[in-house]
């Protein structure tokens, strides 16, 4: 695989980026808009076009990552987040036709896993959880140095799991500071920097709850490694203290004291998890 070159494509809400992987690193990258109100065939030609910029005749394969659930065997999409049309997509067999090359597709949060597996932290870790704190929570699994799934592609949802009056993805999510004390994560993140102690308590609550969320992921996959990404990961400076402070409390001590947890400081590991597909199925 490192000899070749592979094109990883990030499908978003509202954009999707293209980026051609010459070994471990990204060579080129296409991003534009989507028009995600858009019909199927529609968001399908701006994502063509974007892999279209940076093929080469020397491309080996195509890997996607999407905010949905995935038929991983198949390679169809279902429900994409924000964009309505895109119910059901044989995205694998349509972008293989047009390419002539094998298609690789799965969630984006498992692309992000596989992603720091083979490209980032992960490297000779067998057991590991991404865990993306963004807009939403969203994570993946790794276990005995292979990608977990699931039987349908729904391995990982810790968000969705009840917590407190909600569920987890609520208080760790961007969203949460909103709803809850009235301001954006990135407008608080600018006033801690500061030192503004509002907000760095605010930041102190936020990692208590961090702690819950990574508890519960202890409890069910007992990895050896814990990777942030996503937007709101960028405040970690802030929260660290309050929820290694809450895990500390962890019923088996053992556990966390063996636990690393760190974040991805990596802008192209969505691009790069998409081709780490390829590596995965070998």
């Amino acid at each position: 695989m490192l000899q070749n070159t592979f094109i990883g494509v990030d499908l978003g809400g509202t954009t999707v980026t293209a980026g051609r992987v010459e070994g471990a690193a990204v060579v080129e990258k296409e991003t534009r808009a989507i028009t995600a109100d858009a019909a199927v065939e529609t968001v399908l030609e701006e994502i063509i076009s974007a892999i279209s910029r940076v093929i080469t005749p020397q491309t080996a394969g195509v890997g996607v990552g999407v905010p949905s659930v995935v038929d991983v065997e198949k390679g169809i999409v279902y429900s994409v987040v924000n964009i309505p049309s895109w119910q059901k997509v044989e995205l694998k067999t349509i972008l293989e036709k047009r390419f002539d090359l094998p298609v690789f597709v799965n969630n984006d949060a498992n692309c992000f896993a596989v992603g720091v597996k083979y490209f980032g932290a992960g490297k000779g870790v067998r057991n590991l959880v991404s865990i993306t704190l963004g807009t939403g929570l969203g994570a993946g699994i790794v276990v005995d140095n292979r990608l977990y799934n699931g039987a349908n592609c729904g391995a990982g949802e810790f968000g969705c799991i009840p917590y407190l009056q909600h569920d987890i993805e609520y208080y760790c999510s961007g969203g949460w500071f909103r709803r809850q004390h009235g301001v954006e994560g990135r407008e608080l993140c600018r006033r801690a920097e500061q030192g503004n102690a509002a907000a760095l308590k605010i930041f102190s609550e936020f990692g208590t709850h961090v702690a819950s969320a990574i508890a519960t992921v202890l409890f069910a996959v007992d990895p050896e490694l814990i990777v942030l990404g996503g937007s709101v990961s960028g405040a970690w400076p802030f929260f660290k203290e309050s929820m290694w402070r809450r895990l500390r409390v962890f019923p088996f001590p053992r556990t966390v004291e063996r636990l690393q947890i760190t974040v991805n400081s990596n802008t192209d590991m969505a691009v790069l998890g998409a081709v780490a597909l390829f590596r995965n199925s070998n």
